[in-house]
């Protein structure tokens, strides 16, 4: 059995709501919560350092308790502190913590004061109006309690993309190295790079007489395996993740991968163009009668039915066929082309690194300038700088940038939103700093004019330059604030400010559809990783994803400009 940094980090979550639901020592409460957190941004699988003997009890934030407990985890699957907590507080309270605003503290008070214990039982205090009457919920929860229980019911188990990359990768890595496998490759919602993957589609090419199916179904990544055959087989992973894995012929490699990796609608669509060619299109090739003309690869495959190759990222069926055929597909933004990070967070806040740290990593990952986006003062929960504790900290940016050659720390802040508009610094301060990521991080039940008021009476302070994950959402936790987000984006395009795309994984806030709207409005959007570590720099290619499902080419994207055009463009002049 193998165990991944994310179960070990979300079991360690699942303790810290059921003790904070029994109003436990805050301090026991919070050492769960920054070590699950601590454990997600590691590089390395802790399992790995388990088996090398690794003191883990030196990872910060990890004592030599939650060290044990880590080991227990890898050698058995479970934590048995979990489960003895799971005999005072009952299963199915633990899940409703899961739903869309509904923590662990608002999740007691509807237990203590309407026994509510189950998902079903909430339903029905929503129906019968009970939870708007209780202090601190009100209408417009309760109706935003019944619109997630009713979402919740019709989803699929979906995990985030973060999540399904790092197991996907490692058992990919495991396959390409098992005997006679030529090729492997992850298709699917993974390939198109959505937020959230389903189950993992792989499509492999290998050797005649490989042995490799029977490798693949005993990997120890394998919970269960539901079906197996001599070219398909599926399988449950530990994770909770369905793979399914199609062993293909060289020949038709790249209509298997064409075929796998577009969205429903999308293929529909290019099969309805390729009947109207007289062609069928299929998994196994483009035939023309009874002959294969095309399949060894998907350029192949798109030249077949008159139509360059259209990058997997745009296969949703949302006018990239249309721009296809007018050879106006967008020249999608790529890695190399973004030469600096504009939103991350040093040891000052609530990061891991210190600025020096920061500095040498993105330096390394061939970054021109990385903006230092510590939190302002009324983020108290984030450790936020006060004014003299960020003009201390521009001034240690200042002194490092005389030491680096080819690259510069930007002075800047992650300032946030107040209620009635303004920004959480001095303008003294502010006149200080290359850029501002302003953001909001409370209030976000306004009304959606009131909201978007808000942004935009922010925005029209001279120091504001981006709108920081502008909808505010977690991912399957929070929902997005109400905003009139057309009107946003034409102020902020006419008084010179940018939106952000978010690269943390359960943020990828804007949304690719936002991302769209932007470049259709003329808005320019900034890239930025929201990194906590050195190693959640790596979240740029998350944000990356979601640039690519919008539609965004290096014009719409301002860090892939020079520093020096990247000041100018700041300047709001």
């Amino acid at each position: 059995m193998i165990t991944h940094n994310e179960d070990i980090a979300a079991l360690f979550d699942q303790l810290a709501n059921i003790l904070e639901i029994e109003d436990a020592n805050p301090f026991r409460i919070r050492a769960y919560r920054n070590a699950a957190r601590t454990i997600r941004q590691l590089p390395q699988e802790l399992s790995e350092l388990v088996e090398q003997g690794a003191d883990l009890s030196e990872l910060p934030t990890i004592g030599k308790d939650l060290a044990r407990k880590i080991v227990e985890i890898v050698h058995t699957g479970n934590l048995q502190a979990l489960e003895n907590e799971t005999r005072n507080v009952p299963l199915a309270l633990l899940q409703l913590t899961r739903l869309p605003g509904l923590g662990p503290k608002r999740v007691k008070r509807l237990f203590q004061e309407l026994n509510i214990k189950s998902e079903d039982d909430l339903r029905k205090a929503a129906q019968a109006g009970k939870i708007h009457i209780l202090p601190g919920f009100g209408e417009q929860t309760e109706a935003r309690i019944l619109e997630a229980i009713a979402a919740h019911a019709g989803e699929e188990h979906r995990v985030y993309l973060d999540v399904a990359e790092q197991v996907g990768r490692r058992l990919l890595d495991r396959i390409l190295g098992m005997p006679g496998v030529t090729r492997a490759t992850i298709a699917g919602s993974y390939r198109r790079r959505r937020e959230t993957v389903g189950d993992l589609d792989i499509l492999v090419t290998c050797q005649a007489g490989s042995p490799f199916m029977d490798r693949f179904t005993s990997d120890p990544e394998v919970l269960e395996v539901v079906s197996r055959g001599t070219t398909r087989s599926t399988v449950i992973l530990h994770s909770g993740l369905q793979v399914d894995l199609r062993v293909l012929a060289d020949e038709n490699y790249g209509s298997g991968l064409h075929y796998f990796t577009g969205s429903r609608a999308h293929n529909i669509a290019i099969r309805r163009r390729a009947i109207r060619m007289g062609l069928k299109i299929n998994e196994y090739g483009v035939f023309k009668g009874e002959k294969r003309i095309a399949g060894e690869t998907e350029e192949q495959v798109f030249k077949a039915v008159g139509l360059p190759y259209i990058e997997p990222e745009l296969r949703e069926n949302r006018g990239e066929i249309e721009a296809a055929q007018r050879k106006a597909l967008p020249r999608l933004v790529k890695q190399d082309q973004i030469l600096g990070d504009l939103h991350c967070h040093s040891k000052a806040s609530d990061g891991h690194n210190s600025l020096r740290e920061m500095a040498l990593a993105a330096k390394a990952l061939g970054y021109r300038y990385l903006a230092i986006t510590d939190h302002s003062s009324r983020l108290r929960i984030a450790h936020g700088l006060d004014a003299k504790r960020l003009a201390r900290q521009l001034d240690e940016i200042d002194r490092l940038n005389e030491e680096f050659q080819g690259f510069q720390l930007l002075k800047s802040s992650e300032v946030d939103i107040l209620e009635d508009g303004s920004l959480d610094l001095s303008d003294d301060i502010l006149e200080r700093l290359d850029l501002t990521v302003c953001s909001i991080h409370f209030k976000f039940d306004l009304p959606v004019e009131q909201q978007t008021d808000r942004i935009i009476r922010a925005m029209d302070h001279p120091a504001f330059n981006i709108l920081g994950h502008p909808s505010g959402r977690l991912i399957g936790e929070r929902e997005p604030i109400r905003l009139n987000m057309e009107r946003l984006m034409t102020a902020a395009r006419d008084r010179g400010c940018f939106l952000e795309v978010n690269g943390q994984p359960k943020r990828l806030d804007l949304t690719d559809t936002y991302c769209r709207m932007a470049k259709e409005l003329g808005v320019r959007l900034a890239l930025g990783s929201d990194a906590h570590s050195t190693e959640q720099l790596d979240y740029m290619h998350f944000c990356l994803g979601q640039a690519r499902r919008g539609w965004l080419e290096p014009r719409d994207v301002i860090n892939c400009l020079s520093l020096t055009d990247l000041r100018r463009l700041l300047k709001r002049a």
